[in-house]
């Protein structure tokens, strides 16, 4: 090999410092706190461990730094050593205000969405959100309109926190023709291009190769189109019960290989329908498989959205510098079952209680009023306000047109055998024997 081809190689495999963002030395105090001993992890003896790889030998490949951030004075810590920082308070009263409005709004939202399943509004299996508001709020209400969020079947509050107006939502969810999807997306398909809002997946782990390619996207519209404006980021958000599957693997691994702009965010509540985290994965500290693929780790607390925020803010951040992925697990926890079909019977009721005493709407609320950031009253006014959006979505779809029949088969690219388009070029579903003998199918 010729000298200057060694040369040319050699800068090929330089493995680059890590990010400055993640390695300044107050962000070691963030990211490389521990768990306090009287808060064990998942409610186990497991405690997450922090460490800093050390640096790779000559000829070694290096990975990320393995972080978690959890004690609830490092954020703090970090602001006051900000000089754009006056005060030890996370967040301004706009921000804050911003922060409780979409929680309260997903919250009610999902609630409603209860009282109309069970007064047969709603079609099919309906998954509610409940209880893992900070995730949603902590991370979409940081991105810009431009930036895409990949949901699953819980999807209904990542849809309203990305601007999706309450009504269109609703109406989606009675099969409407004003839905985001006309009525053919339902609860878990909710999908708007408008928003960026890409999906609602029903089926685990099939939405993250799809945030892959969107996060790609970006990288190829800045780097070989030359729209030197585009610094859009991808938000993929799935479940505990994802991080066992190929595509979890398979896109961290592409990701970090592409330096692609996306921050893949575990919604670990805990439970996969009936079977506990704990039983279901070898190591349930999902967070190391970051820095397994060359990317930061963060374990958080799910529960509480200034801690979501303060980690979602720094990840984006490495994502719109070009600096790569980020993997952060958010240790929530959903307060209903499953879906509105699950009775809700194998989890441990102190164990539902535990998490219901740390409810991040109602944290949300006591923090602002300690700190002074808003008054009770204040807060009254935004929750009044969010109740007539709510039952204002309610009433709009109610009274909203539902699909043709002709609908049905739009958007439909094989044409099943006795279905399709007639000899006269009209829909066979428009005649009126269209059913008939379907019944003993």
């Amino acid at each position: 090999m010729s000298s200057s081809a060694a040369a040319t190689f050699s800068s090929l495999n330089a493995i680059p410092p890590p990010p400055s963002s993640f390695s300044s030395p107050a962000n070691d105090k963030l990211f490389s706190s521990s768990f306090p001993a009287a808060s064990p992890f998942l409610g186990s003896s497991h405690k997450p461990r922090s460490c800093v790889l050390s640096a790779p030998s000559p000829g070694r490949r290096s990975h990320a730094p393995v972080v978690a951030a959890t004690a609830p004075n490092a954020i703090k810590e970090k602001l006051a050593q900000s000089p754009a920082s006056s005060s030890n308070l996370l967040i301004t009263k706009e921000e804050g205000l911003v922060l409780y409005e979409d929680m309260v709004l997903g919250r009610s939202f999902e609630d409603m969405c209860a009282q109309m399943y069970y007064r047969g509004k709603m079609f099919g299996f309906v998954h509610l959100y409940n209880g893992q508001e900070a995730v949603s709020t902590g991370f979409i209400k940081l991105l810009k309109q431009e930036d895409t969020v990949v949901s699953t079947y819980r999807d209904h509050v990542h849809a309203l926190s990305k601007g999706v107006p309450a009504r269109e939502v609703m109406s989606e969810l009675f099969g409407k023709t004003t839905g985001c999807c006309r009525g053919q997306g339902g609860s878990m398909h909710m999908f708007s291009k408008e928003h960026n809002l890409i999906g609602g997946f029903a089926f685990i782990g099939e939405g993250i190769p799809v945030a892959t390619g969107a996060a790609f996207t970006s990288k190829y519209k800045r780097e070989v189109l030359k729209q030197a404006d585009c610094d859009h980021v991808t938000v993929a958000f799935f479940g505990d019960g994802t991080c066992n599957n190929g595509q979890f693997f398979e896109c961290l691994n592409m990701a970090a290989l592409w330096k692609l702009p996306i921050i893949f965010v575990v919604e670990n509540n805990l439970w996969a329908i009936g079977m506990s985290h704990l039983r279901a994965t070898s190591d349930p500290e999902i967070w190391k498989k970051g820095p397994a693929f060359g990317m930061p780790g963060f374990h958080i607390d799910g529960m509480d959205v200034l801690k979501v925020r303060e980690v979602a803010k720094e990840a984006i951040g490495r994502a719109r510098r070009g600096e790569g992925p980020t993997l952060v697990e958010c240790e929530t926890y959903r307060f209903r079952g499953h879906s509105l079909a699950d009775p809700d019977e194998l989890r441990d009721p102190a164990e539902k209680a535990r998490y219901a005493a740390r409810d991040p709407v109602t944290a949300l609320k006591k923090y602002m009023i300690e700190n002074k950031l808003a008054t009770e009253a204040e807060l009254k006014v935004i929750d009044k306000r969010i109740d007539e959006v709510v039952e204002d979505s309610v009433e709009f779809a109610d009274e909203s047109p539902v699909p043709a029949r002709s609908q049905l088969l739009e958007n439909v690219f094989a044409d099943p055998k006795g279905f399709g388009i007639g000899p006269d070029g009209k829909y066979r579903c428009e005649d009126p024997k269209f059913t008939e003998g379907t019944a003993q199918v």
